[in-house]
């Protein structure tokens, strides 16, 4: 056998397998748009497969609410964009467009349930795959009143699992897997397909010349900044008095958080940056000492595993999704509780050899990350769910 003849062959082009299950025009329905101004990791992974999709020559539709200063409609990328209507109206006007094919008839759909679903077991009518990045769980209690976070709680454990049953579902990471089946969800219809990383997030520079720990989000309940704050004011004061820490993204938050920077004496060595451009963004995962997060919910949390390809490693919580994002012990270190997670963001951070070999590790677990096969892997599943759809005998009839 040649060298040649041994090579793993190459996969195949999104194009061809568009092609071959019929997907020519494919849409794609989410709560908010990339250019939405709460945008994060769910919409960034939107628009990088929209994007991959389109260059392969899909025709592909982006279905959203309405976006702060922007045009009802669009391109971007190569890809068509529709925003309309509000958080809550955007629901049911996309499901009534969807049926009266008011953007023409795709071949396949995805939907995107990000906190509430689009119900579209109950009125596409054409192949689909449901892209579930977490189970939101506590997190309806953080970011609602007692009365809609008791029915967004309900609709995603009780209703969705059952009107969902028979969906081809997507997720990112195993741990978010595990979860879904305890809802109910059946795992053989269950893949993870793990988010990608761009190829602009590199090693690159120096690192800061005294300890810098880097953290990036919206500034949100879910994401518990306030711990991190805490656990950053201990190591400061117990081991690492020259520690600095850095706060990159915007949200409802902020105030709450000023407030806690002044109670902790952090106005001198924690800085909320605010929202920052992916240029300024590299610069701080190439300067950072470690990545944090004290977040208590992820589907996988995207920053880490950039920040990784940058060589920088993390400490984070132990929760699902973060639990695949960062290699523990490898790549990073996760924290159980907010006492181990002031221990091991001071070991990075006195450890010169541990922080080298995690940073090495960090940039092995992060190669393993594209888009590129991200794309592919969620219009496999679209493709082979179109099959499956070719061979219903009653499909003609739910074309209409």
């Amino acid at each position: 056998m040649t060298p040649a003849d041994a090579r793993p062959p190459e996969p195949p082009k999104l194009g061809d397998i568009a092609a071959a299950a019929g997907l020519h025009r494919v849409h794609m329905v989410a709560w908010r748009d990339l250019d939405d101004v709460e945008a994060g990791g769910s919409e960034v992974h939107a628009g990088n497969v929209a994007r991959l999709w389109s260059e392969a020559g899909i025709d592909v539709l982006m279905r959203t609410s309405w976006a702060q200063g922007h045009p009802n409609h669009g391109r971007r990328d190569g890809y068509e964009v529709v925003r309309k209507a509000g958080r809550y109206m955007v629901f049911p006007r996309t499901a009534l467009a969807e049926v009266r094919k008011t953007y023409g008839h795709p071949d396949g759909l995805v939907e995107i349930w990000n906190g509430m679903p689009f119900f579209s077991p109950l009125w596409a009518t054409v192949p689909r795959v449901v892209l579930l990045h977490h189970v939101h769980a506590d997190m309806w209690k953080m970011v609602l009143p007692p009365n809609l976070a008791k029915v967004g709680d309900t609709v995603e454990s009780r209703i969705a699992p059952w009107i969902y049953r028979r969906s081809r579902m997507i997720t990112l990471s195993a741990s978010s897997k595990d979860e879904m089946v305890e809802l109910g969800f059946r795992p053989e219809r269950i893949d993870v397909v793990p988010p990608g990383v761009d190829p602009v997030w590199t090693p690159g520079g120096e690192k800061n010349p005294t300890p810098l720990v880097l953290a990036v989000g919206r500034l949100a309940p879910v994401k518990r900044f306030d711990r991190l704050i805490r656990a950053a004011a201990a190591v400061r004061a117990d081991a690492r008095p020259d520690l600095e820490l850095v706060i990159a993204g915007i949200g409802p938050l902020r105030e709450e958080l000023d407030a806690l920077i002044d109670e902790v004496g952090g106005r001198s060595w924690i800085t909320l940056a605010g929202r920052v451009s992916d240029d300024e963004l590299l610069s701080l995962y190439r300067r950072a000492w470690a990545v944090a997060s004290s977040s208590v919910r992820e589907g996988w949390n995207m920053t880490l595993t950039e920040a990784a390809a940058c060589g920088t490693p993390a400490v984070a919580t132990r929760i699902a999704g973060q639990v695949d994002a960062v290699a523990d012990g490898v790549g990073g270190l996760l924290a159980a509780d907010d006492t181990e997670l002031v221990r091991h963001l001071t070991a990075v951070l006195t450890d010169d050899d541990l922080r080298a070999r995690l940073s090495a590790g960090a940039l092995e677990h992060a190669a393993r990350f594209t888009w590129e096969n991200t794309a592919r892997s969620i219009l496999v599943a679209l493709a082979e769910e179109a099959e499956r759809w070719r061979d219903r005998p009653w499909r003609a009839w739910r074309r209409g």
